[in-house]
């Protein structure tokens, strides 16, 4: 099987050359920039499987290389944001990242996560080859197979966790789910972000979906419980 391709976008060299080796040993085929315009370019001509993206880059910041890289693709996106700035997690997120973890971290959590992202984007893949499986809301259809959203007929661009909630949640209609559960059941393995993660998810999703995002129709709000899809 030919080795996954992970790109590094880190202009510490030491943290690159100490994440590199490590995925190396794993079996990963890795290669690194250091500053953002070359990282940018990278990631649009060698199309990796996965991005470590720092967020405190010369050239271009890691946020405005997150913009840009989902403009094109949506290929799963790591950031790597310094421990005190909780502002870095919720904007990475906003602009599209699937994940962040925060500097210091452990080599075996970071690649516990990369491996989990790469393992969701192997299941959206080969859903790709399976007949469809449609579920139909309102105006909204729902390829369960082949990880596809169409509003009144057109696509919608989702990134893999924003499907992967939508899914969960549609599969389970009008039930309530905490922030806590969905962190657990739909992040999949040992998460230690905040439940703020949950809420921009649900945001951005809201904004793709909903014709007003500020009054939804079907990703639902049970105030001080938790999220919950509803039929239009």
């Amino acid at each position: 099987m030919e080795a996954r391709k992970i790109l590094i976008i880190e202009d510490e060299k030491s943290i690159s050359d100490i994440i590199k080796f490590n995925l190396v040993k794993e079996g990963f085929d890795v290669d690194t920039a250091y500053d953002g315009q070359d990282g940018l370019r990278k990631a649009i001509k060698q199309r990796p499987e996965l991005i470590l993206l720092d967020v405190m880059l010369p050239s271009i910041d890691g946020f405005e290389v997150c913009r840009r890289i989902r403009e094109v693709s949506m290929v799963p996106i790591i950031m790597l944001t310094a421990k005190e700035e909780e502002v870095d997690k919720v904007l990475g997120l906003e602009l599209g990242a699937d994940d962040y973890i925060t500097k210091p971290f452990g080599m075996r959590e970071l690649i516990a996560r990369i491996k989990a992202n790469i393992r969701r984007m192997e299941i959206s893949d080969s859903g790709k080859n399976l007949p469809e499986n449609l579920q139909n809301f309102g105006n909204l259809t729902i390829d369960m197979n082949r990880y596809e959203v169409r509003k009144d007929e057109k696509v919608l661009e989702l990134t893999l966790r924003e499907f992967e909630l939508l899914k969960y949640l549609a599969e389970r209609e009008n039930k309530v789910f905490s922030r806590e559960q969905l962190l657990e059941e739909v992040w999949g393995y040992e998460y230690y972000g905040d439940i703020r993660t949950v809420d921009v998810t649900v945001r951005r999703l809201r904004e793709k979906l909903e014709d007003d995002s500020s009054e939804p129709k079907y990703v639902m709000t049970k105030r001080g419980v938790g999220y919950y899809f509803r039929r239009s």
